[in-house]
């Protein structure tokens, strides 16, 4: 029997399926962790949500997604800050220990400005995440995100602000679909790490072709990213977290969810054992 221990599943992974049967399936299936995005704790409201996965034996992993801070005006960042305030305490009440922060961009500038914004944002909320015990964590994001997404495109990036900011509330999430491709990813890793910034990892594969850059990631072993490696370098430094399914793919949300999560299960497995 494979060791699912540290096998965490994102809710979008399953799209289709709402929380209640999310939480039932994965149970059955000996998931202990779940990432909570935030459309699919909408219906049953964060705090019932939390004890839900709880009550069927799993660990409230992280709460997805704030950020997206940059802004031409004034307004719109204020307004953000907010947004992200109310993800906090949502956070909270689910019972999740950080709140991933997919960090945005705003094309009309430039990406430095964009990156002054993000820390700023960061450091506004600091005693507020302080305050309701909730971890700020930065995931960059790819390069090709850089337009609207997030101008944090590499996990130097992140571990510089990580850095700069200097807050216990502050930590980092490495997700292999975003930085596979980075040549100084084993090094920035470690030094995640080192500065106990390391706090997420997340795991899918880059299918070869992508039919859609955001909406066709694939399971464990069927793409390109050198998943062993990164693994190695992951547990290597110390980190002995979850490991996180997220996987956007139109394909898998199409097909029957329970045939999909058995591919989930199966893939992490041999992930794992790799």
């Amino acid at each position: 029997m494979s060791d699912k221990s540290k096998l965490c599943i994102h809710t979008i992974t399953t799209k289709p399926w709402k929380l209640t049967e999310a939480v039932d399936r994965y149970a059955q299936a000996g998931v202990k962790g779940i990432s909570v995005w935030q459309d699919s704790a909408q219906e049953l409201g964060a705090t019932k949500s939390g004890n839900l996965i709880r009550e069927n034996g799993m660990e409230v992993v992280s709460y997805v997604r704030g950020g997206f801070f940059p802004h031409a005006t004034k307004g719109k960042r204020e307004k953000a800050i907010a947004d992200n305030k109310k993800m906090i305490d949502e956070a909270a009440e689910l019972g999740a220990p950080m709140l991933v922060l997919v960090c945005g961009a705003e094309p009309e500038q430039a990406l430095e400005e964009s990156r002054k914004q993000i820390q700023g944002g960061i450091e506004s909320l600091i005693d507020h995440a302080a305050q309701r015990k909730v971890e700020l964590t930065i995931e960059p994001l790819h390069p090709m995100y850089a337009d609207t997404r997030s101008a944090i495109n590499t996990l130097q990036q992140a571990n510089e602000i990580a850095e700069a900011v200097t807050s216990e509330w502050v930590g980092v999430a490495v997700d292999v679909y975003h930085l596979w491709w980075d040549p100084d990813l084993k090094n920035q890793i470690y030094r995640c790490q080192k500065n106990g910034n390391l706090s997420a990892f997340h795991i899918c594969d880059w299918n070869v072709p992508t039919n859609d850059m955001l909406l066709d990631r694939g399971l464990m072993g069927e793409g390109c990213i050198p998943l062993d490696q990164i693994k190695k370098w992951v547990m290597d430094s110390g980190f002995k977290g979850y490991h996180e399914v997220e996987i956007f793919s139109e394909k898998f949300w199409k097909t029957d969810q329970k045939d999909f999560l058995d591919k989930i299960v199966k893939s992490y497995s041999a992930y794992w054992e790799s």
